[in-house]
């Protein structure tokens, strides 16, 4: 990471941090729609603002500051949670359509950052407009990942455990092939991108649900609790490498 780069280095601890942070974004986002009883339209509108004004900030300041990072990833996260409910349930596409969609959608934001910048770099961005593109692109994934996770334990009945167990599996294999081989390692993190969000789509179900739904019944206030916890705790550590590199 150069020292004019706006987003952080993709080592282990950015995953952690990512893990933490797209988990807390099912479950707050549960929390504030359904627990506080704001619904879907008003979560997401809620949070885009605050994902909105967070990446205004980031993109003035320029540089990469650890805790705004984080901050705007999270936002993005809870306020993509909400969008995935509001197209997948509210505006009536289901889980597969909502996922088509994003699909789609993903496609086209790596489509136009590829055209425009020559490439899909995640890691020594330099420039506001660069960075942007990586930001739309991080929304539409997350948004993308809520909407599969819900697929896989609903629409395909596998339950919230055996869904973050499926994936969490996946993730081990991806992990080995970067280690342990030459696949390319943009599309390796894409894909690991991708599938740590519904990895926290259904582990934060598996907490939240009720025990008659397949969950552990922990609940949205605690859970979200919890991972916000490991979150602050790996921008810590972050903000620390960050200011010995």
């Amino acid at each position: 990471m150069t020292d004019r780069s706006r987003v952080p280095e993709i080592v282990a601890l950015y995953w952690i941090a990512k893990i933490a942070s797209t988990t807390f974004g099912e479950t707050a986002a549960d929390m504030a729609s359904m627990t506080f009883d704001l619904g879907y339209i008003a979560t997401t509108l809620i949070f885009f603002g605050i994902f909105a004004a967070l990446l205004a900030a980031k993109l003035r300041v320029g540089g990469y500051h650890p805790a705004l990072y984080w901050g705007v990833f999270t936002a993005s996260a809870v306020a993509g949670t909400g969008l995935s409910d509001f197209l997948d349930r509210t505006a009536g596409l289901g889980y597969a359509g909502g996922a088509g969609v994003l699909v789609v959608a993903l496609m086209a934001v790596l489509a136009v950052w590829r055209r425009v910048e020559g490439s899909l770099a995640v890691e020594g961005l330099t420039t506001a407009r660069a960075e942007g593109l990586y930001w739309l692109a991080f929304l539409v994934a997350n948004t993308l990942g809520t909407a599969a996770g819900d697929y896989l334990a609903d629409d395909l009945e596998l339950g919230f455990a055996a869904s973050a167990g499926a994936i969490g599996g996946v993730l081990v294999a991806l992990a080995l092939l970067q280690r342990l081989t030459k696949a390319p390692r943009l599309v390796l993190f894409w894909l690991a991108f991708v599938l740590t969000r519904p990895f926290g789509a259904t582990f934060g179900d598996l907490l939240t649900k009720g025990a008659d739904e397949g969950g552990l019944g922990v609940g949205t206030i605690g859970a979200s609790a919890l991972f916000l916890a490991i979150l602050v705790l790996a921008v810590r550590q972050e903000h620390r490498r960050h200011r010995a590199a």
